[in-house]
């Protein structure tokens, strides 16, 4: 996806979740974090950052924190932005296991009180009708063993783990369930789960996989231009 304009600046502090004082060298503004996560290694003070400008007149904060630059690389932050990026992604048949479908809708409601980012029809194969849920991934956690190995989630998700339960009825329900794990960052070739951030969601991730859940990790290509959705990595479940 092909992002607006960016402002470059350097970040003083990201407090209350959602905001963010960043130098522009002219000025210092608060700006919106749209990332509801610990951001754990992302919010390190005096490290550089980018943000988009909105014109609505009725934002009270016009800028919004988009990438930062962390451990030499581009990191997105923007939690709103995965979505965009797999919709891309699908729209252009770049996800080969999932490229069979026509039809891909956004926000879906399949039962009432239950939402999915995706659902994929009219496949070309045959294959039967799928929910697809979305998930942004920007944490790293190298060690000497494993340097470039990425992980989810960054703090508790009880809402993440509502969505593996749904996406396992789904599937015991006949359709195809998928969860994809989007990562806004170059630097990983190994996807893990945080168990010890969350090890409830850690037990129900592997609970999905076991009950045909299809699960799979991409890596995106940053950079200040565009996002977007660039190779497979090694994605390690739970035992």
């Amino acid at each position: 996806m092909i992002l607006p304009p960016l402002i470059e600046g350097i970040l003083i502090n990201r407090y209350k979740r959602f905001l963010a004082d960043v130098d522009f060298g002219d000025r210092i503004e608060v700006v919106h974090c749209p990332n509801p996560g610990a951001m754990t290694g992302l919010k390190a003070p005096g490290s550089r950052v980018w943000c988009s400008r909105s014109d609505n007149p009725k934002r009270k904060l016009p800028l919004t924190l988009e990438i930062i630059e962390a451990d030499n690389t581009l990191v997105g932050i923007n939690t709103n932005r995965p979505n965009a990026i797999a919709h891309e992604a699908l729209e252009n048949g770049m996800i080969p296991e999932w490229s069979s479908y026509d039809v891909i809708k956004r926000e879906f409601t399949w039962k009432k009180g239950v939402r999915f980012d995706f659902w994929l029809d009219a496949a070309n194969d045959g294959s039967p009708p799928m929910l697809l849920e979305i998930k942004n991934v920007h944490l790293r956690r190298s060690d000497d063993s494993s340097p470039k190995t990425v992980a989810f989630p960054d703090a508790v998700t009880t809402r993440g783990t509502k969505h593996l339960e749904e996406l396992i009825a789904a599937k015991k329900e006949g359709y195809r369930a998928g969860l994809l794990f989007v990562v806004q960052r170059a630097d990983g070739d190994r996807m893990v789960i945080a168990n010890d951030i969350d090890p409830v969601y850690a037990s129900t991730l592997k609970s999905a996989h076991e009950n045909g859940v299809e699960i799979s990790a991409w890596r995106c290509q940053i950079t200040l231009d565009a996002l977007r959705l660039d190779s497979k990595i090694n994605m390690v479940i739970p035992q």
